[in-house]
């Protein structure tokens, strides 16, 4: 693994832009809980699919508000703090590098480490919006609410995720900026959502070297030229520890 580690320091080091698709294992690194492993809200046979659907926040928005901060620990969001690998990415910048965040996560983190370049292709949890009006409230606005209204139109705010059935807006920008990158970093994803998990095989069609850091093997190790089965925040203390 230690040559895998130095190879991957050697492909930064020769990098101009290096685009990052950061997963769950980043946050979780955070101390952030997956929130696929949450339990004792699949109430009445409903699947996560559907609690955190739009179909849902439609249909029952209180009782989808409710399911949505249990889930996605809201209350606790602004204790959860940037990670070692978070930091490395945010120090690849201020070294120089272009690096284009591309995250599946809706904490933030990125921004707060500061990354200036984030695309949040699921959204963030730290807003919500009017569907009607467009008005936004930030998290502390959310967390004081059962059931969060615009204080404008009194239409109820929804989080400025993206929920089951609605499209990615970012998605095409994600693809155009992956296939133009010297070096595509995929960090703590199982790569089992689509689209974003095709990500990777367009980068690697288009000649981009591509690598991988997961704790886990997943179904498209196949596709990177480098894997390291690590945590991510150790491996780029690492990585960071072999850079100028």
């Amino acid at each position: 693994m230690q040559q895998d580690i130095m190879q991957l320091a050697s492909a930064i080091r020769q990098a101009g832009h290096i685009v990052v698709l950061s997963g769950a294992g980043m946050s979780t690194e955070s101390g952030i809980p997956d929130f696929r492993s949450a339990k004792g809200l699949w109430q009445q046979g409903m699947q996560l699919e559907e609690l955190v659907s739009i179909d849902y926040f439609r249909a029952d928005p209180e009782a989808f508000w409710h399911s949505f901060k249990q889930l996605f620990h809201t209350k606790l969001l602004g204790n959860y703090q940037p990670n070692a690998g978070h930091r490395f990415l945010a120090w690849l910048e201020e070294t120089g590098k272009q690096v284009s965040v591309l995250t599946q996560n809706i904490d933030g983190l990125h921004g707060v480490a500061g990354s200036r370049h984030v695309s949040e292709l699921h959204g963030t949890l730290r807003t919500a919006s009017c569907p009607s009006c467009g008005r936004q409230q930030g998290l502390e606005y959310i967390n004081h609410h059962v059931l969060p209204l615009c204080t404008h139109c009194m239409d109820v705010l929804k989080p400025d995720v993206v929920l089951y059935g609605e499209p990615v807006p970012l998605i095409e920008h994600a693809f155009d900026v992956a296939v133009t990158a010297d070096l595509l970093l995929v960090l703590g994803s199982s790569l089992e959502v689509s689209p974003v998990n095709h990500i990777p095989l367009e980068a690697a069609h288009a000649g981009v070297m591509t690598a991988l850091i997961n704790y886990t093997p997943t179904r498209m190790d196949r596709v990177f030229d480098l894997t390291i089965q690590a945590g991510i925040g150790d491996t780029c203390q690492q990585l960071r520890s072999l850079l100028p």
